[in-house]
């Protein structure tokens, strides 16, 4: 059977840390502050906000919102993106994505400064993470991923891993994290031949592909760490699962990570920290 590595405990030691960092900055004169920048009433944008909110007052970092309405159109927009983009007494910007149709939001990425980019979204965060640079962050979830790697004592160093998915938000980003503490990385996608022969013979499974309990016993081997990254909703049974068949897969591997209950929760640690980490960089 399988350890259970939960976020809880990652998350608690995380805001722990985090409060005294916050209380720290404060007494030099610094609020740390995450402006959520919303077009429209999306549900999930919703519940990433209401997650987002909580974990930032917990530590005591200052919220502020632009919420903007659905038909907006793109001059109202950038004007609303600049203000915040350009306010210096905010350090962080969460800017939720998709925009609506009418709205660039390729040319809205390019718009934020990277310093500012908590969320890893523009370009000089992904090169920051490709050259192992401070320019800007890591996606929130590719961190969390690491976050609980680290938490949990597992060194990369010379281990094998074995990444399914390419997007820019998880897989490219956390496979490059992955090399810079000198991991082997394999990254897998939907052009890869005979994804399970690749993935059992990894030490570190990392399941990032948005497939519905894709990943089953045939893609893992006894003595792996599963890290599912993966949030899909089972019509059939009405809840929340990953992209890991955790039924299937929990009795073989020695570690895995629950969905809900995993990474999700450290996800919106993760950018709190990231906002303090905006924060002590103004000072710098």
């Amino acid at each position: 059977m399988a350890e259970i590595w939960k976020g809880k405990p990652v998350i608690d030691a995380m805001v722990a840390r985090m409060k005294g960092e916050v209380e720290a900055l404060k007494e030099q004169g610094v609020e740390p502050t995450l402006c959520i920048f919303r077009v429209g009433e999306r549900p999930d944008d919703l519940a990433y906000e209401r997650s987002a909110m909580k974990r930032c007052d917990l530590v005591g970092i200052r919220v502020r919102q632009m919420v903007l309405p659905e038909d907006v159109d793109q001059e109202d927009f950038e004007k609303a993106f600049l203000y915040v983009n350009r306010d210096p007494s905010i350090h962080g910007i969460l800017l939720f994505r998709p925009l609506p149709k009418q709205l660039d939001g390729e040319r809205a990425r390019k718009l934020m400064d990277p310093a500012k980019d908590v969320d890893g979204c523009t370009d000089g965060s992904l090169a920051g993470v490709f050259a192992n640079t401070k320019t800007g962050f890591p996606p929130c979830t590719a961190q969390a991923a690491m976050e609980i790697l680290h938490h949990y004592g597992v060194d990369p160093k010379g281990k094998k891993a074995a990444v399914i998915g390419r997007s820019l938000v998880i897989g490219r980003p956390v496979g490059m994290m992955l090399m810079h503490e000198n991991a082997t990385v394999v990254n897998c996608h939907t052009r890869t031949v005979d994804v399970p022969s690749i993935t059992r013979q990894a030490d570190i499974l990392i399941a990032a592909a948005g497939v519905c309990r894709g990943v089953g016993a045939d893609f893992v081997k006894p003595g792996q760490i599963v890290i599912d990254v993966g949030i899909n909703w089972d019509e059939t049974e009405g809840k929340i699962v990953g992209d890991v068949d955790f039924e299937a897969v929990e009795p073989i591997v020695a570690a895995i990570t629950p969905v809900p209950g995993g990474v999700g929760g450290v996800t919106s640690c993760v950018l709190a920290d990231h906002v303090i980490t905006a924060a002590k960089r103004t000072l710098e």
